[in-house]
């Protein structure tokens, strides 16, 4: 099962009033969607919600959501921040299998950047895809997509096909699309410096 257990309480009401409500009681909003059931309001203490989602374990992961004595496998798909405290606002769930086959966004990071001999020579990423939609069991959901920039010169480009994607996981897009390729040298900015210096000069 999941390594995060979010134990939820059930509103009774919907709509922004109620949500006020639950946040002046120290507890963060949310709705659990998906499967055969309607969807059903629910609210988890604001601290164990804030510990879960700091952990970076919370969003696009198999999680144990527990009401009372019953579990259920669930996928964290969204959550609402404050503009300016970055305090949860509200939250979505979504019913899963825990072998089920699901389609999710997963980030992409890139590594061995100092073994690029085109990012030595002054080349820059230009990253299209800064996440990648796969698809996967919900119980194997890898926590990143790793893209090894080894031995990468100016004007390569790495698309989806390229990737080197964890056991029982494939792309859910068309492999041809670009995922990031190596820029030349910021000619455009030193020409851009240029020409700046030139109408100065005028």
């Amino acid at each position: 099962m999941a390594e995060i257990v979010l134990n939820v309480e059930v509103r009774e009401q919907t709509g922004t009033g109620s949500a006020r409500a639950t946040r002046r009681d120290g507890k963060v909003p949310g709705v659990l969607y998906g499967g055969d059931k309607a969807p059903v309001a629910i609210a988890v203490r604001s601290n164990e919600f804030r510990k879960a989602l700091y952990t970076g374990k919370l969003l696009g992961h198999l999680v144990t959501l527990k009401y009372g004595e019953e579990t259920q496998p669930v996928i964290a798909k969204a959550v609402d921040l404050h503009p300016v405290t970055d305090e949860p606002q509200h939250f979505d769930l979504y019913r899963v299998d825990e072998h089920q086959q699901i389609k999710i966004d997963v980030p992409v990071h890139f590594a061995n950047q100092e073994a690029s001999p085109g990012l030595k020579r002054g080349g820059s990423l230009a990253v299209i895809l800064h996440s990648l939609n796969v698809s996967c069991h919900a119980d194997q959901i890898p926590e990143e997509i790793v893209v090894d920039l080894t031995g990468r010169e100016i004007g390569d480009t790495i698309r989806v096909a390229d990737l080197t994607l964890p056991k029982g996981v494939t792309a859910a897009i068309d492999g041809e699309l670009v995922v990031v390729s190596i820029a030349g040298a910021k000619v455009e900015t030193a020409d851009a410096e240029g020409e700046s210096a030139e109408g100065g000069e005028a």
